[in-house]
């Protein structure tokens, strides 16, 4: 079982090489691809679709439907086979209220943007190339990612959660992500981009952080 895409790094993992090693072993493969669905691959299939695996590589595809897709819940793709042994073995879904039809209704608009859409994923994977070249040459060492998660490093716990309550209240939204989420000395600014971010957003969020990040560095987590 593997994340698609990283949560806290932005990164994506090796589903080619994952899927070798199942076929190796004679395992299956399961993909939570929550923060790429609706993202990465030509019709925003995720990253599956992306590395062009298919459903013999990839057994089983979970993602949410609260992010990219923009409603709530979540999805467990696969055979016949296992989606019906889900339904009937599964205990946290015995007993679960089936989605409304509203949200059911919205859930396929979303699809059919996703698909239909793809100047969204353009626009998207613009404005990080953007937020990148700009934080470099503000000298902002922003970690490795050509997803929408862009995490920026302090290291210090404290000074990611300064930094992160200036910036809130300038109005950019910034979370301070800490350990135990992330390792001990990485606590990091986790940075999210959509395709309704515009490039004065991420102008606005650089001017903002440069003199946060000069002004707390020599600081101590006491202050």
């Amino acid at each position: 079982m593997v994340d698609g895409v990283f949560s806290m790094d932005g990164d994506r993992a090796d589903l080619k090489g994952l899927a070798a090693l199942a076929e190796q072993y004679d395992a299956w493969l399961m993909v939570d691809d929550a923060h790429g669905f609706g993202v990465l691959g030509e019709r925003g299939a995720g990253l599956c679709e992306a590395e062009e695996l298919d459903t013999g590589q990839v057994p089983i595809l979970m993602a949410t439907l609260g992010k990219a897709v923009g409603v709530s819940g979540a999805f467990v793709a696969g055979s016949h086979a296992l989606v019906e042994t889900l339904i009937q073995r599964a205990r946290s879904y015995i007993f679960t209220t089936a989605a409304p039809p509203a949200l059911s209704a919205a859930v396929i608009k979303s699809l059919e943007l996703i698909e239909s859409e793809a100047w969204r994923r353009d626009k998207l994977q613009t404005l990080i190339a953007y937020l990148r070249e700009q934080a470099q040459a503000k000298g902002i060492e922003l970690m490795p990612s050509d997803t929408p998660i862009q995490p920026l490093v302090v290291g210090d716990n404290e000074r990611a959660r300064r930094i992160s309550e200036a910036l809130f209240e300038k109005g950019l939204l910034v979370p301070a992500i800490r350990p135990p989420t992330v390792p001990e000395g990485t606590a990091r600014l986790r940075i999210t981009l959509s395709a309704a971010h515009e490039t004065g957003d991420i102008d606005r969020l650089l001017e903002a952080l440069a003199p946060l990040l000069d002004a707390t560095e020599d600081e101590s987590p006491a202050t």
